[in-house]
């Protein structure tokens, strides 16, 4: 570091040491990190030491940190990087402004603090320029909010251009922040390189039961069992209060909050479904497996999914497709042409084969000369 190791000490000192993950979030250096999953995880004060220790590494350097309201603002930061600060000695402790909300570091890094409670509050940050951008519970923010901040993230200076984000599943972001770290959905101009995804979970973050009275009974009680360190923590955090509190939870809101599910949201048709339990790595899938491809077509959306299927009955779902504005012919085009593998049959609901769309030809004429000879599921609902 630019100040030497005595002043990492100090810093470590002040700040604590990090958990496994926080350490993962501090030394990740992709352009855009996000820290997210369950509540209780230690994304905030991820995002206070990496803030920290930027500002003593980059001399001049400018940082914004971003949470939704100003109360919000003051109480999970301000507040606790003036008390962090003020256990580092006083010749290298950052100095705060309370009217410009900014900490000034000894070697003029800055950090501004900020709110952005509303779409009109981004206006206050037009024209500014910073190297680093914290978002500190991103997915209380709209994708357009996210996207005016960003836009600040600019400048000819010599410092790292990155954006640190924490989040939880739910709330207006949840959508964008769901699209861009956990499925990996990019659009055009979104390199996937520029994306990294921290998973956080309260399980990782024994430091907040430090003070916890259950877990700390739970501990003493454990020590009579043969356990490893890591399995006595592990399930002396059952006990801790905070913990049933999330266990008390709905099923939605604690497959959300405890365990950082974000396939769990209001409106989500298959509320069973779980990424731990439905989603593997991929694999190539072996030839002989039976492929076939289910799509549902109208001028709004053509929606497809592709499955291929073991020889023990299990199906995956190994591609999808999603496309707008689409004649029957150039959806016909998009499907054929997606893969190489041989597709054994496309299974439609009743009304493509049926109904007249868009074509001068009935969609049924226009779909079987595409597909031919594919036969056509009329019993087949959706």
């Amino acid at each position: 570091m630019v100040y030497g190791e005595n002043i990492e000490a100090a810093l470590r000192a002040a700040l604590g040491e990090p958990t496994f993950k926080q350490a993962l979030f501090l030394s990740c250096d992709a352009r855009y990190v996000a820290y997210g999953g369950a509540r209780g995880g230690g994304k905030s004060h991820a995002v206070r030491a990496k803030a920290t220790y930027l500002g003593y590494e980059h001399p001049g350097i400018r940082m914004l940190l971003v949470r939704r309201t100003f109360p919000e603002l003051r109480e999970n930061h301000t507040s606790r990087l003036l008390d962090a600060y003020e256990r580092l000695p006083a010749s290298i402790r950052p100095r705060y402004s309370d009217s410009d909300k900014v900490f000034l570091f000894p070697g003029g890094a800055r950090l501004k603090l900020g709110y952005c409670d509303s779409e009109d509050d981004v206006r206050q940050y037009l024209g500014q320029e910073y190297d680093v951008l914290f978002i500190d519970e991103a997915t209380q923010l709209s994708e357009t909010q996210f996207r005016w901040l960003n836009a600040c993230v600019r400048g000819a200076g010599p410092y790292p251009k990155r954006t640190y984000i924490t989040c939880n599943p739910g709330g207006v972001g949840h959508a964008w922040v769901k699209r861009l770290f956990i499925d990996l959905d990019y659009r055009p101009g979104e390199d996937p390189a520029d994306y990294a995804f921290i998973r956080a979970r309260v399980w990782d973050n024994a430091p907040l039961f430090a003070g916890d009275a259950g877990y700390l009974k739970a501990m003493q009680a454990l020590k009579k069992e043969n356990l490893s360190e890591e399995e006595r923590v592990r399930r002396a955090m059952d006990s801790a209060d905070y913990v049933k509190q999330l266990k008390s939870l709905s099923p939605e809101l604690k497959r959300a909050w405890l365990d950082g599910d974000w396939d769990v949201f209001s409106g989500q048709f298959f509320a069973e479904f779980s990424r731990d339990v439905h989603v593997c790595e991929p694999f190539e899938i072996p030839r002989g497996w039976r492929c076939s491809a289910a799509l549902d077509y109208g001028l709004d959306m053509l929606a497809v999914l592709w499955f291929a299927v073991s020889p023990d009955g299990r199906a995956y779902c190994y591609r999808s497709l999603e496309r707008r504005d689409m004649t029957v012919a150039m959806a016909a085009k998009a499907i054929l042409s997606a893969g190489p593998e041989e597709v054994c049959e496309y299974i439609a609901p009743p009304d493509l084969w049926n109904r007249r769309q868009e074509a001068p030809l009935p969609a049924r004429d226009e779909v079987r000369e595409a597909f031919a000879p594919r036969k056509p599921r009329g019993d087949i609902e959706g």
